[in-house]
């Protein structure tokens, strides 16, 4: 999947669930700064397998997004 269709799937999930950037650091169970969470969602970092894991569980998506190829 693409930087940008992550951006965009990370965003709606977010405000959907009413959250800003800290609010999602802040219940993630792994040290990352609210900085770094919005590098992610911007599509400027790749989140390691257990920040994908924990982002995915709080914003209630599929973590594999992170790293799927848009490949036919």
């Amino acid at each position: 999947m693409d930087k940008q269709r992550i951006s965009m799937l990370l965003k709606e999930a977010r405000k959907r669930k009413k959250l800003t950037h800290q609010n999602v650091v802040d219940r993630s169970k792994i040290p990352i700064t609210r900085q770094y969470y919005g590098a992610i969602e911007r599509g400027e970092r790749t989140p390691k397998v257990n920040v994908a894991k924990q982002i995915a569980t709080i914003l209630e998506i599929d973590w594999v997004i992170f790293f799927e190829d848009d490949v036919n």
